[in-house]
């Protein structure tokens, strides 16, 4: 796609950029507002940034090099500050879903309800939305991308982020001819039992969240881009929580095909899985299939080794200076980097993390209680198994091992909440049923 920068060259030079305001003001949004205000992507700006606490949002553009941002309460002092050309912040992020100067909103807030909330009003507001939340996609991407499809607007995930890279690379492999079977992601490190006590040294000098950088060792968040890249691309999982093999530190992915069973090679359409320690980390790889026999020597010439099975990678992801690719595709083409086409494929499931008692509330992504697993949606939905997207403050309503899968039956719901709404509605749409019924 770097038919981008032309384009967006050309909105900066006619003094039209792309206006996006931005939800979330936290380790990867600071980085985006850096890139946006700091003029590095030229033809857009990041005209307002709202937070819950304004002073994170003051940060993020203060540390970009913009230090005036304007506190508005209104929509009209919002207005006001766009047509001034001044950046700013807020605590009210309905401001920017609704304001009609504003042509793309990025969401970094990591939530589920409240994230949820806001994406709904900025499509009905008509505006397009680029997603850095790969937890919510997961959850109840299908049903807001039939909101979004309605609405006329693009939703999307975002390019930098490893679900992003991974659907950039997909199709590339796919538009060569050959035929993805596992799309795969490269991990450091996995141990499902990591928490905020033992990842809070590292969060705090990588300047993250305990729970954030918990999820990340835990499993949970690569559960979640493979999902999301699965529900992309009609795959699947070989079986439940992926293969995820560890090698031996040092070995390149070039490799990969030797480290999975035959059998996880060949399911229909393909699936999505990890591996551990390989290198180069922490890339993302396609594994893909050309049958025909001149176009295999070819390969084998251009290096990629004899077939029937080529690897192909990217060795990094970049996160916020890739983030606007996937805005520019928005609001330019209507093109979404990754977006859930039809029914959820895979989801990602509660896992209790230690023994759990009756009575005890969970507390979600990269706590102390539990971890996800990716799982086939069909699973899912005849074993009545907890997304773990909806996991967060149910109530415990009996013992639950540690390692084991939690179901419905295991926990009472709060009441009142959207995404329950929303995962009803999703169900009904896509004719699945719905657990929590």
């Amino acid at each position: 796609m770097m038919v981008i920068d032309k384009f967006l060259a050309e909105r900066e030079v006619q003094g039209h950029p792309i206006r996006v305001g931005m939800i979330g003001a936290g380790f990867q949004g600071r980085g985006v507002a850096l890139q946006l205000v700091a003029r590095l992507a030229p033809g857009l700006r990041l005209v307002a940034i709202a937070n819950h606490h304004l002073a994170a949002a003051r940060q993020a553009y203060a540390q970009a090099g913009a230090g005036d941002a304007i506190a508005v309460d209104s929509p009209a002092a919002l207005a006001r500050a766009i047509a001034d050309a001044h950046y700013a912040v807020t605590e009210d992020a309905t401001l920017l879903t609704d304001c009609p100067q504003i042509d793309v909103i990025l969401e970094i807030t990591g939530s589920i309800d409240y994230a949820a909330d806001l994406i709904l009003r900025a499509i009905d507001h008509g505006k397009h939305v680029v997603m850095m939340n790969a937890e919510l996609d997961g959850t109840v991407g299908p049903i807001l991308k039939v909101y979004a499809d309605r609405a006329g607007v693009c939703l999307t995930q975002s390019d930098g982020d490893q679900p992003g890279v991974i659907a950039n690379l997909y199709r590339f492999v796919r538009s060569i001819g050959a035929e993805p079977v596992l799309v795969g992601n490269i991990k450091g490190l996995h141990d499902p039992y990591r928490n905020p006590d033992t990842q809070a040294e590292f969060a705090r000098r990588t300047h993250q969240r305990a729970p954030m950088v918990t999820s990340f060792a835990d499993g949970t968040k690569i559960s979640y881009e493979m999902a999301v890249s699965a529900n992309a691309f009609g795959l699947r999982v070989a079986r439940r929580g992926m293969y995820g093999p560890t090698v031996p530190v040092g070995t390149h992915v070039q490799e990969s095909p030797n480290w999975y069973p035959p059998e996880a090679l060949e399911v229909s359409g393909g699936v999505v899985d990890y591996v551990v320690q390989a290198e180069p980390g922490p890339g993302v790889f396609v594994i893909a299939r050309h049958e025909h026999p001149v176009q295999r020597e070819y390969l084998k010439l251009y290096k990629l080794g004899d077939g029937p099975y080529y690897v192909f990678y990217r060795p990094y992801h970049l996160c916020h200076f890739e983030a606007h690719h996937s805005i520019a595709r928005a609001a330019l083409f209507n093109d979404a980097t990754m977006a859930p086409q039809g029914a959820p494929r895979v989801e990602v499931i509660t896992t209790a993390k230690r023994d759990l008692i009756p009575g005890e509330v969970l507390d979600g992504f990269g706590g102390f209680l539990s971890y996800g697993l990716a799982e086939n949606a069909d699973v899912v939905a005849r074993d009545r198994l907890l997304p773990l997207g909806v996991a967060e403050d149910c109530r415990i309503k009996r013992a639950v091992p540690k390692d084991q899968v939690l179901t419905y039956d295991d926990v009472e719901l709060p009441s009142g909440r959207l995404i329950e709404r929303l995962r009803r509605e999703q169900a009904e749409f896509f004719h699945l049923p719905h657990g929590g019924s």
